[in-house]
């Protein structure tokens, strides 16, 4: 059992706006939402980043997937558009060591690095 704060919300120690939730996965809103809709997709399994999941793990991917796809239409931004970011150790951007997919939308976003 993993101690991060992710797997707590996940276990519901901490609280959050639970958005989808299936065997696999779970989806809440960002508590710092940088557009109209963010919403944060963990794995309900700790994977500390992308490349922690093995090949027996392959099916999470699609799970991931299946819940960006539901977020979207929960948060109506299926047809206008939306961004899904992963980011990946410290130079990626990573600040909580769990793989987790942000799910930005509700207005036109511009593509920025830093």
């Amino acid at each position: 059992m993993q101690d991060c704060i992710f797997c707590k919300i996940v276990r519901g120690e901490l609280p959050s706006a639970r958005v989808f939730e299936d065997e696999s996965v779970f989806a809440f809103d960002d508590i710092h939402p940088v557009a109209p809709a963010h919403v944060i997709i963990v794995p309900k399994k700790h994977f500390a980043t992308l490349m922690d999941i093995g090949k027996s793990d392959a099916g999470i991917s699609e799970k991931i997937v299946n819940a960006v796809q539901q977020v979207a239409k929960i948060k109506a931004i299926d047809k206008r558009g939306f961004r899904t970011v992963i980011n990946t150790g410290d130079e990626g951007g990573q600040v909580v060591q769990h793989l987790h997919v942000h799910v930005f939308g509700g207005r036109r976003l511009k593509f920025e690095l830093e």
